[in-house]
């Protein structure tokens, strides 16, 4: 067994708080991606499982068992850096071979290990290869051969494509999911990079300034997040936000008027928010609508972004708000027109200004099929918030 488990785990650097107090369960074989903003402790929070960092206050468990004083090679755990680090005057398999041998693995043992992870990688042919003859890709690949060959319970991967260029990302990205799959070994991963952990991840962990903001499904932190600043993070071109005041609240949702003066139905559960409450309304670019026959908000297009497939139309509001709407790449937009821009009731999500909570989704939402949080789930979000 390989969960892991956070007891309200601390870690500071002298005066500093790095880890402010961080509780979760990881079950075993899952593939789990901590994102956040630089400086937010992701990194901080790996090399607290793998043992590189002392805790400074709560439980760490692995397997059931605390680990906070068992040191990292009794951990039963392998690490993929940044840094490919391997040494340039091995050959590929020695570079694999390298730490069994330094553990006094038999050497019977050592070759079918090696090969077997060559194998799963598809790099048997630089075997007898030297790093310097090979891609940053290839590297990579070593690297994580590495690491496959100690058999270990947990994977732990420190940001492992950032020296990689975009094609070759993707790629490689693709080959550390089909790894997961073949092994079915818990993987913990980190990175600033939201596509890698939205195409990643059986869970992501949203971190900000040592804190957990919220851990879920990727479509859970995407259709449903729990405040401002996931919403905020997960999403590129990221959400729109338009501020604004709650005028009314119903059964079906409530209503929000824009600075600029219009305003607009969101279906969210209204019980946590006053009228005459200030508020941020936020959609995402793919749900506005630029239309000339619908009711909606009259706009101005100040820039057009072509993408081919795709484009990106960045609309000025009453109240000189711009919001990014999405669009096909074959729909004529002209720079400096006006058009009215439709923001379905069934797309829209508010944010309490006061602590930037978002309003629960109700049933019938077009973001998915979770029904609204009970009173006493929201109270327990409000109580988890970043001060």
């Amino acid at each position: 067994m390989s969960d892991i488990t956070f007891e309200n785990v601390r870690k500071s650097f002298g005066a500093t708080e790095v880890i402010r107090g961080v509780s979760m369960d990881i079950k075993s074989g899952e593939f789990i991606v901590f994102v956040g903003p630089s400086g937010c402790g992701k990194s901080t929070l790996l090399r607290l499982i793998a043992g590189l960092e002392e805790i400074s206050d709560g439980i760490l468990k692995i397997g059931g068992k605390v680990v906070n004083d068992t040191p990292p090679a009794a951990r039963g755990l392998a690490m993929v850096f940044q840094s490919y680090a391997l040494y340039p005057h091995m050959s590929v398999y020695e570079n694999m071979a390298f730490g069994l041998r330094q553990s006094g693995v038999a050497k019977t043992s050592i070759d079918p290990s090696v090969r077997e992870a060559a194998r799963i990688l598809h790099i048997e042919e630089l075997l007898e290869r030297k790093p310097k003859q090979l891609s940053g890709g290839q590297r990579q690949r070593v690297a994580i051969g590495r690491a496959i060959v100690r058999k270990p319970s947990v994977f732990l991967f420190d940001e492992p494509l950032s020296n990689l260029d975009a094609a070759l990302r993707v790629k490689t990205r693709i080959e550390i999911a089909n790894l997961h799959k073949q092994l079915q070994t818990t993987m913990i991963y980190v990175t600033h990079d939201q596509a890698e952990a939205m195409t990643l991840a059986d869970k992501i962990v949203v971190l900000r300034s040592g804190l957990m903001e919220q851990m879920g499904s990727p479509l859970e932190l995407y259709h449903h997040p729990a405040n401002q600043f996931v919403a905020g993070f997960l999403g590129s071109p990221q959400m729109n936000f338009i501020t604004g005041t709650l005028t009314e609240k119903s059964p079906d949702g409530v209503a929000v008027q824009l600075d600029g003066g219009d305003t607009v139905d969101a279906m969210v559960a209204g019980y946590a928010a006053s009228e005459g409450d200030t508020v941020t309304l936020g959609i995402r670019p793919e749900h506005v609508r630029l239309s000339n026959d619908e009711p909606g908000i009259a706009g101005v297009v100040d820039f057009v972004e072509q993408l081919g497939d795709s484009q990106f139309a960045y609309v000025r509001l009453p109240g000189n708000q711009t919001i990014t709407a999405r669009l096909e790449g074959g729909i004529k937009v002209t720079v400096g027109g006006t058009l009215r821009v439709v923001l379905p009731a069934g797309d829209c999500h508010v944010f309490l200004a006061a602590d930037g909570l978002s309003l629960p989704r109700l049933d019938g939402a077009n973001t998915g099929d979770r029904s609204v949080l009970g009173t006493a789930q929201y109270a327990h979000k409000r109580s988890q918030r970043i001060p």
